[in-house]
């Protein structure tokens, strides 16, 4: 950034002015610069501390980042292995369908060959 300007605070400090027979009072372009010169000085603060806390929220969105992967691939990885508890308690469900679908099966047939 700082070489788009075409100022910093010392090029300003060291400028000199030549004096015609018309010209600025040197104290008054004296008292504007140093003004200049110090609202200067505080932007540049505040680019530099802006800056920092620019590159600490970049590192920090990077850990954040690789942290969520790491997550989302442990949650893949769960999901695809799948719960051993749940995995029981869906076996015993389908082994409960089985059942009664066995009993269902079996005593229609059951009932079907008593009829006949």
């Amino acid at each position: 950034m700082a070489d788009k300007l075409n100022l910093d605070p010392v090029t300003i400090v060291n400028k000199k002015f030549g004096v015609d027979f018309k010209g600025y009072d040197p104290n008054e372009v004296d008292h504007m610069l140093d003004q200049v010169i110090e609202d200067y000085q505080t932007y540049q603060d505040m680019v530099d501390s802006l800056n920092a806390k620019v590159a600490d929220l970049e590192k920090t969105n990077a850990s954040l980042r690789a942290r969520l992967i790491e997550v989302e691939g442990k949650e893949r990885a769960r999901d695809e292995d799948g719960d051993p508890m749940m995995q029981g308690a869906s076996n015993v469900d389908i082994l409960k369908r089985l059942s009664r679908l066995e009993n269902e099966v079996f005593n229609n047939s059951g009932s079907q060959n008593r009829k006949h």
